[in-house]
């Protein structure tokens, strides 16, 4: 009998699509449950969302301001932060233009360049903190200024500025001075190390002394020709004589250098940029250094001799209108500016205006001798006083009346005989003034040299119809105009070229960096008087040398004729305003009758000994003449000298 099983429970199959069976029946709707309250002691975390879309915000608004930073940076504003870059990155600096040479005739230099060195100090680098010392810029001062010559309270002001990464404490040093702070360096930056190694310190006071490569102006021989040559200032520039006056020429053009840095340090392997300096031009002078030396020699001694104020010496190439040496005394060491004696700064010889006094007597001569008013042999009969205006004029010594030549007029230089020779330059006095102006000027007296020197005075001569009353009778022996010792000395070279004035000169050339000479231009020429006249007055020169009753005797040249002039003048005394005192002076040229060379030498209120031109001029004319012509190695010509007559037989 079959035995009952419990019935079995149906499992629906799988659906089938299409069919009812297929349908999928939707879910039913859940309904929700009531929450249940939290239990006791546990805490209910919030809901993050909000929390991350605030975050979510703040994180799009950093990076939209980068972006936007960096769209400007990239694209707006590339151009200008690439400048900042490199400027901060690249450094450039001045490449300073050697400064050219100045020599004498011979290339024998007078001025030059030579390696120097800036002294130079960061004052941070003094500060406590960064020194680890108190007192860095006390101490360094101290051990700086003995070598730098420098005040000491100075030194430690310019390195208490610690806001400043730079100051200068000394420029244009030797190279000995910065030998000298370096190895002082090298014994402290020792000391420094060794303290901190035994748990020191290590202070270094010294550590921030550096150096910058420069240059410096030299004078080889030094007080030699400084009134020519000038001297420079602190910044390198031509501040007196030459040097101020040839200042382009001289300097050259800088350059500059410009390359990357890192760190204070140069980068070698990045680029760099460079525009060489162009080196100054070397300036070649008319002068000869050994006739220079000679001239200054000669005057320096004899202003001291004599306790002047001052002297001067021109000499002069009369065929050329080379000048070959200006010597003033006292003069100054352009290397030590800073002691020199202002007074003494400056060339007198073209700056210095005084009254020329008997030199002048020549320029007289000549209008007379050019306009025929008398002849050498002309009879002169000179009384012991003249009166003339409102004065009465007399001769440097009383005599009785002289019965002179013309010749023995300008031999014994007679003041009367002068203005009594002049006076027959015209019909009337007015006259007679207007022609002896008119020789002054083509002579160049009141008017400039020619030589273009800075701070060159050209004179004064007042215009014939100005002229006082006394000036009427004393411009023609030298008195009432003035003059400077160059132009002195150019009217004497005039007469021993034949009556034509050449313009003095004190530049032979320049050589150019490529080293091509460029030789100056050609003085200007002018002819004062016919070459008659120039003849004649280097005859009657001679007479004031040759003759025994001449003044000028103490010039003579064994072996060689001597022409020349003294003069004796009534001094302008700068500071009264009056006369007081002499001007002492002699002219003159040699050969007398085949002329080359002209020396003029002036002494300005001789105190001691005499005071006569001739007595104190005329040696130093010889001994200058002397030299120079050796040295331009002038042979005598070996002709025998005319005699003109000085005096003449009134009875006769």
């Amino acid at each position: 009998m079959p035995s009952k099983e419990p019935p079995r429970r149906r499992v629906p199959g799988p659906a089938r699509r299409g069919g009812p069976a297929g349908r999928i029946r939707p879910a039913p709707r859940r309904t929700a449950s009531p929450r249940r309250p939290a239990a006791p002691g546990r805490i209910r975390l919030g809901n993050p969302r909000p929390r991350l879309r605030l975050v979510s915000l703040a994180l799009t608004l950093v990076m939209l301001t980068f972006v936007i930073r960096l769209l400007q940076v990239q694209a707006v504003d590339a151009g200008t932060y690439a400048a900042m870059a490199e400027k901060n990155r690249y450094t450039s600096h001045k490449l300073a233009a050697e400064r050219g040479r100045i020599t004498d005739r011979a290339g024998i230099a007078l001025a030059t360049t030579v390696d120097a060195h800036d002294i130079t100090a960061d004052p941070k680098m003094f500060t406590p903190g960064e020194s680890k010392a108190p007192d860095a810029p006390e101490q360094a001062a101290a051990l700086l200024a003995p070598i730098l010559g420098a005040d000491a309270a100075e030194l430690a002001n310019k390195l208490k500025a610690p806001k400043s990464r730079y100051t200068v404490l000394a420029r244009r040093q030797t190279p000995q001075v910065w030998k000298q702070i370096k190895d002082l360096k090298a014994v402290f930056a020792e000391k420094a190390a060794a303290d901190k190694a035994k748990g020191g310190p290590g202070a270094n006071v010294l550590a921030g002394v550096f150096q910058e490569t420069s240059s410096r102006r030299v004078y080889p021989n030094g007080d030699l020709a400084a009134g020519i040559l000038g001297w420079v200032n602190a910044a390198g520039r031509g501040a007196g004589g030459l040097e101020s006056m040839l200042d382009e020429e001289l300097a050259g053009k800088d350059g500059s250098i410009t390359y990357a840095q890192s760190g204070g340090r140069r980068v070698p392997t990045a680029g760099t940029r460079e525009k060489p300096a162009v080196p100054g031009s070397d300036i070649e002078l008319t002068i000869d250094r050994d006739i220079q030396w000679a001239a200054q020699r000669a005057i320096s001694e004899q202003v001291t001799k004599s306790g002047a104020d001052r002297g001067y010496v021109v000499v002069q190439n009369t065929m050329t209108g080379e000048v070959l040496a200006m010597a003033n005394a006292p003069g100054f060491n352009p290397n030590d500016i800073v002691r020199a004696n202002p007074a003494a700064m400056g060339n007198a010889a073209l700056q210095d205006v005084y009254e020329p006094g008997s030199t002048s007597k020549v320029m007289s001569m000549a209008a007379v001798l050019e306009e025929r008013a008398a002849t050498p042999g002309t009879h002169v009969t000179v009384p012991n006083r003249l009166h003339r205006g409102d004065r009465l004029f007399k001769d440097d010594i009383d005599h009785p009346t002289w019965y002179l030549t013309l010749n023995g007029v300008l031999a014994k230089s007679s003041n009367i005989g002068t203005i009594l020779a002049t006076g027959q330059l015209g019909k009337t006095q007015s006259q007679a003034n207007r022609v002896l102006y008119s020789y002054l000027r083509k002579f160049g007296i009141g008017s400039p040299t020619g030589l273009g020197y800075p701070g060159e005075t050209p004179g004064i001569l007042a215009k014939p119809q100005d002229w006082s009353t006394s000036q009427q009778f004393t411009i023609p022996f030298g008195q009432g105009l003035s003059i400077n010792a160059m132009q002195a000395a150019s009217v004497y070279s005039t007469i021993a070229n034949g009556g034509v004035r050449i313009e003095p000169t004190l530049v032979r050339g320049t050589r150019g960096p490529d080293g091509r000479f460029n030789p100056a231009e050609a003085p200007e020429k002018t002819r004062v008087v016919s070459e008659k006249t120039a003849k004649t007055l280097a005859t009657m020169l001679e007479s004031v040398v040759g003759d025994e009753e001449g003044t000028g005797t103490k010039a003579r040249i064994p072996g060689y004729r001597v022409a020349g002039k003294t003069g004796t003048a009534n001094r302008v005394d700068p500071e009264l305003g009056r006369y007081r005192g002499y001007t002492a002076s002699f002219a003159g040229f040699a050969p007398a009758d085949k002329p080359q060379i002209t020396v003029y030498c002036a002494i300005q209120n001789p105190t001691r000994g005499s005071y006569f031109g001739g007595q104190i001029c005329g040696p130093i004319y010889k001994k200058v003449m002397e030299f120079a012509l050796k040295t331009q190695q002038v042979a005598p010509t070996g002709a025998a000298p005319a005699r003109l007559p000085v005096a003449f037989d009134p009875g006769a």
